[in-house]
């Protein structure tokens, strides 16, 4: 059956048992205290304004207020789907006061409304101190899930999802982000990161350096007018980088060590590098194609080269 409706209005009319199954859920719980109201978790879209769920916009919709990272973001939101809900600000920089205001709401017994610009909150965004706070006091926190940028770039990578790491931003500073990189050398399930535009070339070179010319996903701007996904070794993005590129959100999906995995051996790696370099091949030409291959870090096959140089004697 579709649903269908307009700008500046929500859809009325739920069905008895959805009416039903919202009662059921605010009368358990063991997270619910009798005078207190619940904090609701709401996903918002990550761009396309049209993949908010029904559910969150009954819950923006009926809750006392909305605590959000960015009041003018989500009063655009709201404004879209005609909501009238109170709006305060919660982020990073307010949020241990501002957790203690929203802890008295709702033992005062009004339900409240965690968002964030986008996606889920305390998802790489504020969120958590809240909800630790709320399950220390007693109040029952219900999750309002929706559209996540780390599920859809999985979704569409292509690469194992069985099991992935998931690491939001990497530190600012090169020395911090390159060492939470070699972290992940011998990592072998999928990686997702996030990433602003500023230090976008910044981190996939270090990525390069440190886990090698790997396969991995480029996605920008998901779900908006501009959205863009590339996919290919690290080395071919950041060549696609061209400064009118370099704009908006980038979520980053990266293969895992597929060397590990594999259980690559090393002396095979070793014969080849060998048989390059008797075809003459130079160092930096056989570290840059055996990285990409064998899913090495390109010091590691480099150093490799130039130590069967020197006992070839080539």
């Amino acid at each position: 059956m579709a649903l269908l409706f307009r700008a500046g209005t929500i859809p009325s009319g739920r069905p008895k048992s959805a009416f039903r199954y919202q009662q059921n859920m605010k009368n358990q719980g063991s997270h619910k205290s009798k005078a207190c109201g619940t904090l609701y978790v709401v996903s918002t879209p990550i761009g396309n304004l049209e993949d908010i769920t029904l559910r969150a916009l009954h819950t923006l919709e009926d809750v006392a207020l909305i605590a959000a990272e960015n009041v003018a973001h989500t009063r655009g939101l709201c404004g879209h789907y005609g909501l009238k809900t109170r709006l305060t600000r919660y982020h990073q920089h307010n949020q241990r006061r501002k957790s203690g205001e929203l802890l008295r709401e709702l033992k005062s017994g009004n339900d409240v409304a965690l968002v964030t610009d986008a996606g889920s909150p305390g998802i790489s965004d504020p969120g958590a101190l809240l909800v630790g706070r709320a399950f220390d006091e007693n109040i029952r926190v219900v999750p309002v899930p929706g559209a996540s940028a780390v599920i859809a770039g999985l979704s569409v990578s292509g690469f194992s999802t069985e099991s992935f790491v998931f690491l939001g931003f990497l530190p600012n500073k090169p020395g911090k982000r390159k060492r939470e990189l070699k972290k992940m050398i011998l990592e072998t399930r999928t990686l997702v990161f996030f990433e602003a535009p500023h230090r976008l070339k910044a981190m996939l070179t270090d990525l390069k350096d440190i886990l090698g010319n790997r396969q991995m996903v480029m996605l920008r701007e998901m779900t908006k007018v501009f959205e863009e996904i590339r996919r290919g070794p690290v080395s071919a993005i950041l060549e696609h980088l061209t400064p009118d590129r370099i704009r908006g959100e980038f979520t980053l999906v990266v293969a895992g060590n597929e060397a590990k995995k594999n259980g690559a051996n090393e002396s095979q790696v070793v014969r080849r590098i060998e048989e390059m370099l008797k075809e003459k091949m130079s160092v930096r030409d056989i570290a840059g194609v055996l990285s990409g291959e064998e899913g090495l870090t390109y010091r590691h096959i480099y150093r490799k080269c130039l130590d069967r140089k020197k006992a070839l004697g080539v």
